[in-house]
């Protein structure tokens, strides 16, 4: 049924709200951005306009200010009554400490939420992860993955994870439970049912415990080829970004979002050669010891489980509650994985099964439906 014009001019009001609202904003983060570049760069031209990256999964939103033709920042809107950019400060400060490759904050106004960062540029791991992928340039992938681990390895070492949140049974849960709020109810509508919910809840307490054993290390938490950036040039070591979510976590956490990153995937040969490395380095370093390669590669699968559950809520929820619907096209690849994964382990065998038989199914002629 067509909607009248009341009703579409309804709809369309609190985009246009949100429209203004982030106008105006745009407009602040110029004058602020302005007036910070005075200080720092007092003989500059005056700056322009701020030139649009990206947003994230998040509320933010980045801008590229270009006071000369050889200098550049990141200006970052993030609203203060949406995101609380006090934890990317500090953890900034613990990466950086740590030399790790965490952008420079120059500038902060956290009461308005802008801040100015340094500039890492536009290469994302995962543009030249593809290119190598679809080339066969395995040497190429080699040598990104092996820097990104090493940066992991340094991030495990060197960062303490006592002054992380701890990433505890209450929020490995709260996150999984977006699995049965958005990708079954909200974006499946399909509502468990008491025995669905019980294969659920037992699930949810199996891969908990799993995560919980694991030894202690401070975790980025999104660590992947979207949020890692190209080495530059006489630089050994990539860009990372999204690290305000740093929690105090189990050491398998980072290494499976990379490894079984929700945009590409490798086979398993591959797979097996850059856990080994991480396991090499892991123990060369003292991060993990008395911990044999199998129990590692099945801590390794079963928090990526955990991590793959959350995502799927996650896109759906972006997808429904942010409109952000770009995410809708990595859910086939996050299935895939748990699917997979699952069916390797006698414990999950019934929500896997029930995944198989019913959820995925749906989801797919959704998709299609979509598409």
């Amino acid at each position: 049924m067509e909607r009248s014009p009341s009703t579409r001019q309804e709809a369309a009001a609190p985009a246009a709200g949100a429209a203004a609202e982030q106008d105006g904003r745009r407009a602040g983060l110029t004058a602020w951005t302005r007036a910070r570049l005075r200080q720092m760069l007092p003989n500059a031209p005056e700056l322009g306009k701020l030139e649009i990256v990206s947003g994230d999964a998040s509320h933010r939103r980045y801008f590229r200010a270009r006071p000369t033709a050889e200098t550049s920042y990141i200006a970052v809107d993030a609203p203060p009554q949406k995101e609380d950019s006090r934890p990317f400060v500090e953890v900034t400060r613990l990466l950086r400490a740590a030399s790790l490759r965490a952008p420079e904050l120059h500038a902060a106004d956290l009461e308005q939420g802008y801040m100015l960062l340094e500039d890492f540029g536009d290469q994302l791991y995962l543009p030249r992860l593809l290119q190598a992928q679809e080339s066969g340039d395995f040497e190429t992938a080699g040598r990104l993955y092996r820097a990104a681990i090493d940066s992991l390895l340094d991030l495990q070492q060197h960062v303490d994870p006592r002054e992380l949140p701890a990433y505890d049974k209450t929020e490995l849960t709260r996150e999984m439970s977006l699995f049965p709020d958005w990708f079954c109810r909200r974006w499946l509508q399909v509502e468990p049912n008491a025995e669905q919910m019980e294969i659920i809840d037992g699930c949810f307490d199996f891969l908990c415990g799993a995560a919980l054993a694991q030894t202690r290390v401070a975790v980025h938490r999104d660590y992947h080829s979207r949020n890692l950036m190209l080495p530059r040039a006489g630089a050994d070591r990539p860009g990372i970004l999204d690290f305000q979510d740093a929690v105090q976590g189990a050491c398998s956490y980072d290494l499976v979002s990379l490894l079984r990153d929700c945009y590409i995937k490798w086979d398993r040969r591959r797979l097996e050669e850059w856990i080994g490395y991480y396991l090499e380095g892991a123990r060369s370093r003292g991060i993990v010891s008395g911990v044999s390669d199998a129990q590692f590669r099945r801590d390794f699968d079963l928090m990526g489980l955990q991590r793959h559950l959350k995502v799927l809520g996650i896109f759906c929820r972006l997808t429904i509650r942010d409109h952000k619907a770009g995410f809708l096209a990595d859910i086939p690849l996050v299935m895939e994985y748990f699917t997979e994964v699952a069916g390797e382990y006698r414990e999950m065998e019934p929500i896997q099964s029930w995944f198989r038989r019913e959820l995925e199914p749906r989801a797919r002629e959704k998709l299609r439906s979509v598409n």
